[in-house]
């Protein structure tokens, strides 16, 4: 199947690119139950983020909300956020990426629960 071969698998769950051109990127997040992603910041991005499955505890900067289907978060450049799966079944998000840059190398991690590198 041709979704399987684009999907990557991290700790907390997976995502697939479902579009990746040069002034954005989209991408389709499945986050496992109790897990989460980490606590990060972008230098040349915003993200969107639109919950499509669960319950999704959203940390922006010092401020955590719960958010659930359909509802939509902005997180702009600069802003520390982490997503959490904080319900009995998957979270699922699609996620819009705008800027300059969507290397990985733009991830500026404050905490990780994986002992990824800063």
């Amino acid at each position: 199947m041709a979704e399987e071969a684009n999907r990557t698998d991290r700790p907390w769950g997976s995502f697939f690119i479902l579009e990746d051109g040069p002034t954005s990127k989209v991408k389709r997040l499945l986050v496992k139950p109790g897990e989460r992603l980490s606590l990060q910041s972008h230098k040349f991005r915003d993200e969107h983020w639109v919950i499509i499955r669960g319950i999704a505890q959203v940390t922006l900067n010092d401020n955590t909300t719960e958010h659930r289907y359909g509802e939509h978060i902005h997180i702009p450049r600069g802003t520390k956020h982490r997503l959490c799966c904080s319900g009995s079944e998957p979270v699922e998000i699609i996620e819009v990426q705008t800027g300059e840059s969507f290397a990985e190398e733009d991830i500026i991690r404050y905490s990780d629960d994986y002992g990824r590198a800063q």
